[in-house]
């Protein structure tokens, strides 16, 4: 198996080249170059050393990432016919994705890889930026960056910057999470004779003119508290704070049950904030729900019994499980084939669903009207349930007359039942007709409170008492509400 043998040329000046590197480049033959944008390609130039680079590479393609494995392409059908030399710039293993793509090769068998060294350009970039990596560190490639990848926390590097369009990208993904005039710092040539280190504020990153494969930037860690509440892991430590020693008493003594009203509370707060189409109260409660579930998880944490890491990895695995139309290769083109994917999916998890009742797992804390729709859903799907609308509107009939009947009974006990049939009834009518009974009663409370709002305004106009007017004048001011909204 042939060998091609991989050198660093180091971060830009040639006096950072190894003896050993230096020696072995004067023998390599033949030698192919990622590039020749890099400042020891012209030493190599005279001292006569041929090489072939890979620039007309980077024309031909869109993508990075198809540069990358079309160079790698090259260099093992070349290995094919023998021992290659191949250059890069810095260390061929710091941010060196063809060197990565080239042990995947070595790992199919295809050829041989030697590392044969060389220094790394980030030796020169701490000592520019005067930072001390074990402070915290993070390298990041800027050509495949994502924003949700950058620790704010830590010292970050970015290479690759090769240009405006890439120092961009940078900025907006930076710029959702730090303020526009954030510093930062590009450096460039680092280590080497035309070393620059420019501090400049965030947004000013693309609009510098040089730019080049030498360029890095170096964003310094966050230390401004309030630039990180947005971060998850600030979220988790202010809860664990007040759920700690010297945290809140409130805090500290709730359990999951002295909790459960609250969730309620707050996941109706949010309930009326999607209704009201005001998406700054829908961030606010969208927050509470979101406290609830960290309160809760905190107090898993310190039973030792489970943590948000778990509540976590079960949602993450069970969304990935139940979608294997997105995540795996499973068809479904439709709404109703993804549902009827998910419930065949959550019928194998629970064993096939033999040794209990289908409605087993529809909870008993659901709101009345929500609880009596989802057990007439799921009983549906089994085929319990009518076909049309006309025997539904004949059990409400039913039901409404043995209500009726029962008001004269004097007992209070049957009543109920009587009138809690009717309800059910009503709500299997609502299924039939595609309406959320939940949703339709909210509707209908909202507008008895608006048009009430409008008999009380009314009242106050005339300076009289509201118990002074007559369920005559009180309802004609409630057809006027009726019809105002209209």
């Amino acid at each position: 198996m042939n060998t091609i043998y991989v050198f660093g040329l180091g971060a830009g000046d040639v006096k950072q080249l190894p003896i050993g590197v230096y020696r072995k480049l004067k023998r390599a033959h033949p030698l192919f170059l990622r590039t020749k944008e890099h400042p020891v390609v012209k030493w190599l130039t005279e001292e006569g050393i041929a090489f072939t680079s890979f620039d007309e590479v980077y024309e031909k393609h869109e993508q990075f990432a198809d540069v990358y494995a079309d160079i790698v392409d090259q260099l093992t059908e070349q290995a094919k016919r023998g021992d290659v030399f191949y250059a890069v710039p810095g260390h061929p293993l710091v941010a060196e994705r063809t060197v990565q793509l080239l042990f995947e090769a070595e790992r199919r068998g295809v050829c041989r890889i030697v590392i044969e060294g060389g220094q790394s350009f980030l030796d020169a970039l701490f000592t520019a930026v005067r930072i001390d990596p074990i402070e915290g560190f993070q390298l990041l490639d800027a050509t495949t960056f994502r924003g949700e990848e950058w620790s704010p926390s830590l010292h970050a590097v970015f290479c690759q910057v090769y240009d405006s369009f890439v120092a961009s990208n940078v900025k907006l993904s930076l710029m959702e999470q730090l303020p526009d005039d954030y510093p930062i710092y590009i450096v460039t040539a680092a280590g080497t004779k035309d070393e620059q280190v420019k501090r400049v504020p965030l947004y000013e990153l693309d609009r510098e003119t040089e730019l080049d494969n030498l360029t890095s930037v170096y964003v310094p860690p966050v230390k401004d508290e309030p630039l990180l509440y947005h971060r998850f892991e600030t979220l988790r430590r202010v809860i664990a704070t007040l759920r700690g020693p010297n945290g809140c008493p409130w805090d500290r003594k709730q359990t999951h049950a002295s909790l459960k009203r609250y969730l309620l509370e707050e996941a109706y707060e949010l309930l009326e904030a999607i209704d009201e189409g005001d998406d700054d109260h829908m961030v606010e409660e969208l927050g509470d729900v979101l406290l609830q579930v960290m309160l809760h998880a905190q107090i898993g944490a310190d039973r030792g019994l489970f943590s948000i890491d778990d509540v976590i990895r079960t949602l993450t695995a069970k969304m990935i499980r139940r979608h294997p139309h997105v995540f795996g290769d499973v068809t479904a083109e439709t709404a109703e084939q993804v549902v009827a994917n998910w419930e065949k999916i959550k019928e194998k998890e629970k064993g096939g669903g033999l040794s209990e009742s289908i409605l087993a797992d529809i909870p008993k804390s659901l709101p009345g009207t929500m609880r009596a729709y989802e057990l007439q859903k799921r009983a549906a799907k089994v085929g319990f349930d009518w076909d049309d609308a006309a025997p539904i509107w004949q059990k409400v009939e039913e039901e409404m007359a043995e209500f009726r009947a029962e008001t004269s009974g004097g007992r209070r006990d049957r009543l109920v039942g009587e009138f809690g049939d009717l309800l059910f009834a009503l709500i299997n009518l609502a299924r039939y007709y595609g309406i959320q009974p939940e949703e339709a009663l909210q509707m209908a409370n909202d507008k008895f409170a608006r048009r009430f709002a409008y008999i009380e305004e009314q009242v106050r106009k005339s300076g009289r008492s509201i118990t002074s007017f007559s369920l005559a004048e009180l309802d004609r001011f409630w057809e006027e509400a009726k019809e105002n909204e209209r």
